[in-house]
């Protein structure tokens, strides 16, 4: 008997407000290096620590995305397929950031002309590979390339994680390789045989903060159909208790703000230091998220779905991309060097210019093309059961 598709995943409106801090918490992080306040400050390890949103994201993939086919497995419905996945990320991903990657490589090139291998590696994600290769205007994009490494792996993975029959406690320790992977990779770093300054980049740095994503996209499955082993009904207990949770995380970015997780500059971490970061902002991440996803509604879970945060979580990719650019124009137009400038003035600009970007990008390119992939995709999809009706109904005529 084929198995049925699964119903539609119900939505966590909370988790938009997600995306909002942690584009808000890159913008901060990139507005306090440009201003100087992360070095010169006092107060400014907070600032540098803002970097954890990308714990935040990572850890936020790892759920969403792995989501359906936990759920497809507890349901014993068909999982989703590659294909089909490779397809929505493409045309969610792709379209906002060539226009980015092609907007800065024209406006910014910092020799002149880009040559022809920095539009190449920069469309294709392996601006990471190299030494600085990175262009500007496209620092932050190490961490999407980096991303798009699991959105690869993933189908394979989920596929192994899952097996052949819903065991979530399996699938759980199972999803623990990767916090060993990490390990492993940072053993390598300390023992010198991968650069702190490069490999840092590279996709095993985090697959611990994914891997995470997994653990709770599982646990959350497992709790919603009834089968989950009774020990998990903690992380509901956390859920339940938001301030508990985000005291922890802040008292978490406390202990970030000091020199165990590194220098503030643009100098590499050494092993020990970036190893601790990891950890600290995995849980920073896991304690963010835990009950907004496990715990009841509550009046900051309500407003972290609220219509006007929903739709700067839709923007909030685009604010992600935009706003180097946007920062590198405020500093020409206003003549001022790097390391100066009042950084909440410059914070502010930097956010309303990141969201008008992203506006005009979302609406005029990536909304049309979400609406024409998703229609070319259903239209697919048609043809296949199409397909499958008529071959069923040929064996058995």
């Amino acid at each position: 008997m084929t198995a049925v598709s699964a119903p539609a995943l119900p939505r966590l409106p909370a988790l938009d407000g997600v995306r909002v801090l942690g584009a808000t918490a890159v913008i901060a992080q990139h507005v306090g290096f440009i201003t100087g306040v992360t070095t010169r400050e006092s107060w400014g390890g907070w600032i540098a620590m803002m970097d954890f949103a990308v714990a935040l994201f990572f850890v936020l993939s790892g759920f969403l995305l792995f989501r359906p086919w936990a759920r497809a497995a507890a349901l014993g419905s068909a999982a989703p397929g590659a294909r089909r996945f490779y397809w929505k990320r493409a045309i969610r991903i792709l379209p906002a950031y060539w226009l980015a990657v092609i907007v800065c490589l024209g406006l910014l090139p910092e020799h002149g002309v880009a040559p022809i291998g920095d539009w190449l590696r920069h469309f294709s994600f392996a601006q990471i590979y190299e030494h600085g290769q990175i262009r500007r205007g496209l620092g932050q994009t190490w961490s999407l390339a980096t991303e798009v490494i699991f959105y690869l792996a993933l189908p394979f993975l989920a596929a192994a994680l899952v097996g052949r029959r819903w065991r979530p406690a399996r699938t759980v320790a199972l999803a623990g390789a990767g916090l060993l992977v990490t390990a492993i990779w940072i053993a390598a770093m300390s023992a010198g045989l991968l650069d702190t300054g490069l490999h840092i980049m590279w996709f095993p740095s985090y697959a611990m903060w994914f891997a995470a994503g997994i653990v709770l996209a599982t646990i959350h499955v497992a709790l919603r159909t009834a089968t989950a082993p009774h020990s998990w009904q903690v992380f509901e207990q956390l859920g339940s208790a938001p301030l508990a949770c985000w005291g922890i995380a802040l008292g978490l970015l406390a202990v970030a703000t000091t020199p165990v997780t590194g220098p503030r500059g643009l100098s590499a971490p050494t092993a020990g230091q970036f190893a601790t970061q990891l950890g600290l902002y995995v849980v920073v991440a896991v304690m963010i998220m835990i009950p907004l996803v496990f715990g009841p509604t509550t009046l900051l879970s309500l407003a972290f779905g609220s219509r006007p945060v929903r739709w700067l979580g839709t923007l909030s990719y685009g604010m992600f991309l935009w706003h180097p650019l946007v920062l590198d124009l405020i500093y020409r137009a206003e003549g001022m060097p790097y390391f100066t400038g009042d950084p909440i003035r410059i914070f502010l600009l930097t956010v309303l210019g990141a969201i008008g970007f992203a506006a005009v990008s979302y609406y005029v390119l990536e909304r049309p093309v979400l609406r024409w992939g998703s229609t070319l995709g259903r239209r697919r999809a048609g043809k296949i059961d199409h397909q499958r009706a008529t071959t069923a109904v040929s064996a058995t005529s």
